[in-house]
């Protein structure tokens, strides 16, 4: 009768650590996808902000001045560092007295051109 209860007792325990071993993997790639994909939404939300500012702020004059670095939501990741270089570092755009970013702007561009940065090196 001991032998059976202590088998019965050594039976219970194996199943429940396959079981909570399976679960915890379960929760584990749950976790990895979810992540996935709020990191997917955060990148395509902040690019789409950051095409806003380019349309409204940049692209007014690169039209005009400047066709060859009139921005789309196709290209504009490969400019991510001259934009950064040109607002960020040089101050130099944009240009011109009307037109000027203010800090909500300058916070959104900055996200958007750091989420470049990670999506394209994997960190």
């Amino acid at each position: 009768m001991m032998v059976t209860l202590i088998k019965l007792i050594i039976e219970i325990s194996v199943i429940l650590t396959v079981n909570s071993t399976n679960t915890y993997k379960l929760i584990e790639e749950h976790n990895k996808l979810t992540g996935v994909y709020a990191l997917n939404y955060v990148v395509k939300d902040t690019k789409a902000e950051a095409f806003k500012i380019l349309e409204n702020k940049c692209n007014v004059c690169h039209y005009k001045r400047n066709k060859r670095r009139v921005f789309t939501l196709e290209n504009m990741n490969p400019w991510a560092n001259d934009i950064y270089k040109q607002v960020f570092i040089k101050r130099r755009m944009p240009k011109g007295k009307k037109i000027k970013l203010n800090p909500k702007e300058y916070q959104e561009l900055l996200t958007w051109i750091t989420s470049t940065k990670t999506s394209i090196n994997g960190i």
